[in-house]
């Protein structure tokens, strides 16, 4: 149930072309709960940070005396190690990050981790059509990020946190709970069972339902099934 909700910022957009990162934010969720624990790193790329510089803040000074990836690969890889990485367009950070390691000849991101899940594709299938970039998806789901003026990887990384949780808020579990108590058997005796009980939907669900509907219905050009069904026959 371990994940490490991770984020990077880099040079640029390529790392085949040279690109590196520039710093990396992480941090842990155990459960549906954030422990606290995290990993942080500013790194001297060894090169010019060049336009990037308006995207994350980070300037040549500042990370000039920064260690470089080398020298926190290790307490990077004791965090991350086992753990499933949870990730905002996973392919650019997992392909950033393989790049560093495979320089120091380390293990990939795969070997390391277990699943990677990109909050990308999750919120894509969630809201097609729509913009899903983190600051979109904070305002989706009430997540505060007044205080994120430019991108930074830990602060990035505690906002995902929090649209993670939202978004898969009830899928962490498939226990459901009964409030009646499980019925004895008794030898010879047929099974009884217990009274159902029927919880109707409040005014405000049926109203958020059919808003979830009719976005559907608008982006299925009319051809959402569940409207069709709702809708009374033809005379």
């Amino acid at each position: 149930m371990r994940k490490v909700i991770l984020d990077t910022e880099t040079t640029g957009l390529d790392f085949r072309t040279g690109d590196r990162v520039v710093e990396i934010g992480c941090v842990e969720l155990v459960g549906r709960g954030l422990t606290g624990q995290r990993f942080h790193a500013y790194l001297n790329p060894g090169r010019l940070v060049g336009d990037s510089e308006r995207i994350h803040g980070l300037s040549d000074d500042f990370l000039a005396d920064k260690p470089t990836f080398a020298e926190v690969a290790d307490r990077f890889i004791d965090f991350v190690r086992g753990a499933d990485l949870v990730i905002h367009n996973a392919a650019f950070d997992v392909g950033f990050l393989d790049n560093e390691l495979g320089l120091l000849q380390k293990d990939s991101v795969a070997t390391l981790c277990g699943e990677v899940i990109d909050t990308l594709r999750m919120a894509r299938e969630m809201r097609p059509g729509k913009k899903n970039n983190l600051d979109a998806l904070c305002n989706e789901f009430g997540v505060d990020n007044s205080g994120r003026q430019v991108h930074g990887a830990l602060l990035d990384a505690e906002l995902l946190a929090e649209v993670y949780l939202a978004m898969t808020r009830g899928q962490n579990s498939l226990d459901i709970p009964f409030a009646t108590p499980a019925v004895a058997l008794v030898a010879g005796q047929p099974r009884q069972r217990p009274p159902l009980r029927v919880l109707r939907a409040s005014e405000d669900e049926l109203a958020d339902h059919a808003r979830v509907l009719a976005e559907i219905g608008k982006e299925s050009k009319g051809k959402c099934l569940w409207l069709a069904l709702d809708s009374p026959p033809a005379a």
